[in-house]
C-alpha cells in the first residue's frame, strides 16, 4: 500500500517502506533512544533476515490516504520515559508530514525496554 497525492505535474506515490525509513531515522535521532526493535519474535526474525536499517520496530499502516505509525523503542536507563516518548512523537510527525505532505492520523509509541 502507498500514500498517493496528485498535483498539476501528476500523481505522487510514497510507499510504506519509505515512510518507515523516515520514521525510524527520526525516532533514532531523539535523545534517550538506544534502538528500535520489534515487539513480536517473528517480526524480529524478519528484521534479522531482511536487515532493514530503520524498518525494524516501525509499523506503518495507510488507511484512506491517512498515515498511522507505530514505533517500538528501547530507551537508555535514567531518562524520562514520558519526555522521550513525546519527543519521538513530535519528531516523527514533523519529519513524516514534511516528507510526504500528508497528515499523520495517529502515532503510537511503545517502550519495549531499557538498556543500562
Amino acid at each position: 500500500m502507498s500514500v498517493k497525492t496528485a498535483n498539476i505535474y501528476g500523481t505522487i506515490s510514497i510507499s510504506e517502506d519509505a515512510i518507515a525509513r523516515v520514521s525510524g531515522a527520526a525516532a533514532l535521532e531523539c535523545y534517550g533512544v538506544c534502538e528500535l526493535t520489534s515487539r513480536r519474535f517473528f517480526d524480529g526474525l524478519l528484521d534479522l533476515v531482511s536487515q532493514r536499517p530503520y524498518g525494524g520496530g516501525v509499523r506503518v499502516d495507510i488507511v484512506d490516504n491517512q498515515i498511522k505509525i507505530g514505533i517500538s523503542a528501547i530507551l537508555k536507563y535514567g531518562v524520562s520515559i514520558d519526555a522521550v516518548a513525546e519527543s519521538i512523537r513530535n519528531s516523527v510527525v514533523y519529519n513524516v508530514e514534511s516528507f510526504t505532505g500528508m497528515p499523520v492520523r495517529s502515532i503510537k509509541v511503545d517502550i519495549v525496554g531499557v538498556k543500562l
